[in-house]
């Protein structure tokens, strides 16, 4: 399961030290709905080597603000903190895959 990034938690997962893939999502959003339990399975399938979550739009609006979040589903790929990659949009399984693997 995919960890649930918030306010309160977002600095520790960004002082690991692992690469960060963060999706931006909403309850109401369907494209979301379909993507969710895609990252869910990588969370899993990368655990211990990246950190995957979810950022609710609707609760984290610095956050969001942050990283220019203005559709949703947007995930985001960071590695030492920076933004090394952004997918906007529905997005497949293998495609999410190849992007996790660039980072590692």
């Amino acid at each position: 399961m995919a960890l649930a990034i918030t306010n309160e938690n977002y600095e520790s997962l960004m002082a690991s030290g692992k690469p960060v893939v963060i999706d931006f999502w909403a309850e109401w959003c369907g494209p979301c709905r379909m993507v969710g339990p895609i990252i869910d399975e990588l969370a899993e399938e990368y655990a211990g080597q990246v950190n995957i979550g979810k950022c609710d739009v609707d609760s984290c609006d610095d956050i969001t603000a942050q990283y220019r979040v203005r559709n949703i589903p947007t995930i985001v790929f960071l590695k030492g903190g920076e933004i090394v990659d952004k997918h906007v949009g529905a997005i497949n399984k293998p495609d999410l895959k190849a992007k996790i693997d660039a980072l590692l």
